[in-house]
C-alpha cells in the first residue's frame, strides 16, 4: 500500500488507573473507524489443561500470563495494512472463548494494558507511550468495584488476589516501566487537561502522516 504506516499509541498503567477512560476518549476524539484497539487483557494465556480452580489460583499479573508475542505479530500485521482476529478471554471462567475478534487496520492503533512497556519488542513499534499514574487506593477501589460488578468475583477474591498478587507485581513489574513513558498522566481520565493534549498530539501526527502520504 502506499499509504504511510498506522501510528502506534500505547497507554499504560497501573490496575484501574484509568488507562480505559483515556482509550475511550481517544476512541471519540478520533472516531472508531480510524483506530485498531487491542487490549492487552485480550491475551491472556488460555490453560485448557487446568481446572477452574487451578486457573484462579494463577498469577494473572506477571508478564509471563500474558502471550505478547501473539500481540507483537498483531501489531505488525496492521502495520502491514492486514486485518487480525484477537482473541477474546472469558474473565468469569478465566479463559478465552471460542469466538475471536476482528480488527481491520486503520490510521492508528491503540494498545492498552499495565504491562505492555515491560516488553521490549512491543515497547519498540510504539510512537507514543503514555503511563496513566493513579494512587493506589483509588486504583484498589476502582479494580474492586470492576471486578465485582463486571468480572462476576467475591469481594473476598478481589482483597486475596490484591494483596496475593496485584500489589507486588504492580511494584515489581508495572510501575517501572513507567520510565518507558513519553508522557505521563497523573489521576487518569479525570485529567481532561492532559487528555486533551494527548489527543492533540494524536490529531497532529495524523494530520503529518496524511500530508506525507
Amino acid at each position: 500500500m502506499n499509504e504511510p504506516p498506522p501510528i502506534v499509541f500505547g497507554v499504560a498503567g497501573g490496575t484501574a488507573s484509568g488507562k480505559t477512560t483515556i482509550a475511550r476518549s481517544i476512541l471519540a476524539a478520533i472516531g472508531a473507524d480510524h483506530i485498531a484497539y487491542l487490549p492487552h487483557d485480550a491475551y491472556y494465556r488460555d490453560m485448557p489443561h487446568l481446572s477452574l480452580v487451578e486457573r484462579i489460583q494463577q498469577n494473572y499479573d506477571h508478564p509471563d500470563s500474558l502471550e505478547t508475542e501473539l500481540l507483537v505479530e498483531h501489531v505488525r500485521q496492521l502495520l502491514r495494512w492486514q486485518p487480525v482476529q484477537i482473541p477474546v478471554y472469558d474473565f468469569a471462567h478465566y479463559c478465552r472463548a471460542e469466538q475471536t475478534m476482528l480488527v481491520e487496520p486503520a490510521p492508528v492503533i491503540l494498545i492498552d494494558g499495565i504491562l505492555i512497556f515491560t516488553n521490549k519488542e512491543l515497547r519498540q513499534l510504539m510512537d507514543v507511550k503514555i503511563y496513566v499514574d493513579t494512587d493506589a487506593d483509588v486504583r484498589f477501589i476502582r479494580r474492586m468495584k470492576r471486578d465485582m460488578e463486571e468480572r462476576g468475583r467475591s469481594l473476598e477474591s478481589v482483597v486475596s488476589q490484591y494483596l496475593r498478587e496485584v500489589r507486588l507485581m504492580h511494584l515489581e513489574f508495572v510501575e517501572p516501566s513507567k520510565r518507558y513513558a513519553d508522557v505521563i498522566i497523573p489521576e487518569g481520565g479525570l485529567n481532561r487537561v492532559a487528555t486533551d493534549m494527548v489527543v492533540s498530539r494524536l490529531q497532529a501526527l495524523l494530520q503529518t502522516r496524511q500530508r506525507k502520504g
